[in-house]
């Protein structure tokens, strides 16, 4: 019985074995061989793709925020095609040149400098300045009130705002079957678009769902702040006004931050609460950029921009819509003292009907900032998921 006993033993080990050997050989053949060797010829890939799921913290997710699942082959081709440069009229830009990860996806200059050395007409928006564009962001995803694209809205999708960029004259200079052509022209997507869709079949379509699946899954959720608030147990803006892992002079400009702007930018850097609003940067509406007005034709909306949530924000100067402050410490000067009565100022911002002057001390000051540097996260700055594939 004994000797029964040691067979079956010996015999369920060796299945075992054969079991895992079996799993590494399909692991590592999750691409076809010849097409991994083509793919590791210009890009830096595992040879299984990454995982693209976003885990949430307690405090975002017991404010019903959701990331929503991304198809990790489409990411994949996705993260190819926003550092791909071919895909631009003169071949120097792809949509990293004007969001770097280093820089939380955003740019260092007022406006970026797309094809032909053309700079853009906004400053190019952080996108690891949200949470996670899956889970409150395109109207795909979430329904008409989602969160739109762009500073002044218009885009309602992550595909819709793609192409945006790609057909831009002053960004990538494309028309989408140019894209498609340039796609069908680079050898290493034949391998990609396979895994993503049972073919290579190139389409502007797919081109558009793959970026938006890379896209989709970008968001930041692993900064100090965050470590934090997920220790907070409920919810209600009250418990967010003093942690224990935070010194003396990030405390207190938490304790400033939700009493003065996370009216607007949200309380536990979640969604904003405004889809728009303006802040005062001038009187009057800039004649040559008007925001979200154009798009709504709604009066209340002329002159208002996005208002995004600030994760981030210590690595995305300069700020503003046009890029006009270098600094955090302009841009906490500008709500001390210097916003500006304009007829559709947000009454936020507003007392008595006219400008809010918050009258800041230095230490308020040098507080605030101090508090927004907890935003920064250095996790989203090294994701390889998301880092430049293309080998240099």
């Amino acid at each position: 019985m004994k000797k029964i006993r040691t067979a079956l033993a010996f015999f369920g080990a060796l299945m075992l074995a054969a079991a895992c050997n079996k799993k590494a050989d399909f692991d590592y053949y999750y691409y076809d061989p010849e097409d991994y060797a083509l793919l590791q010829q210009y890009l830096s890939l595992p040879d299984i793709p990454d995982d693209y799921t976003a885990n949430f913290p307690t405090h975002l997710r017991n404010a019903g925020l959701f990331p929503r699942p991304v198809e990790r082959d489409k990411a994949v081709l996705g993260r190819v095609l926003f550092y791909d440069k071919s895909l631009s009229k003169d071949g120097t830009v792809s949509c990293a040149s004007c969001h770097k990860q280093e820089l939380g996806f955003g740019d260092d200059v007022a406006f970026s400098r797309g094809v032909f050395d053309r700079s853009t007409e906004r400053n190019s928006i952080a996108l690891t300045s949200v949470s996670n564009f899956s889970a409150y962001y395109g109207t795909d995803l979430n329904g008409s009130q989602a969160i739109r694209f762009f500073w002044d809205n218009r885009a309602e999708t992550a595909a819709e705002q793609s192409q945006a960029s790609l057909t831009n004259p002053r960004e990538m200079n494309m028309h989408m079957d140019e894209v498609v052509s340039a796609v069908q022209s680079q050898p290493y997507y034949a391998p990609l678009f396979k895994k993503a869709y049972g073919d290579d079949f190139v389409t502007a379509n797919r081109v558009k769902e793959s970026i938006s699946n890379f896209v989709n899954a970008m968001g930041s959720y692993q900064s100090k702040f965050d470590a934090e608030a997920a220790k907070v147990t409920g919810f209600s803006a009250a418990s967010y006004v003093n942690f224990a892992g935070f010194n003396v002079q990030q405390n207190r400009g938490l304790q400033i931050y939700q009493a003065n702007c996370a009216s607007c930018h949200s309380p536990i850097m979640g969604r904003p609460m405004l889809f728009n609003a303006s802040n005062g940067l001038d009187a009057v509406t800039h004649p040559d950029d008007r925001g979200v007005g154009p798009v709504t034709n709604i009066p209340a909306d002329e002159g208002t921009f996005k208002v995004p949530t600030l994760r981030n924000i210590a690595l995305s100067a300069p700020y503003m819509h046009d890029g006009r402050f270098q600094t955090l410490e302009e841009v906490v000067d500008f709500y001390s003292t210097g916003i500006q009565a304009h007829p559709n100022l947000h009454s936020n911002l507003r007392n008595n009907g006219q400008p809010r002057r918050f009258n800041y001390s230095n230490e308020d000051k040098q507080a605030l900032i101090a508090f927004l540097h907890t935003l920064t996260d250095d996790q989203a700055r090294k994701d390889q998921r998301f880092a430049n594939p293309f080998k240099r």
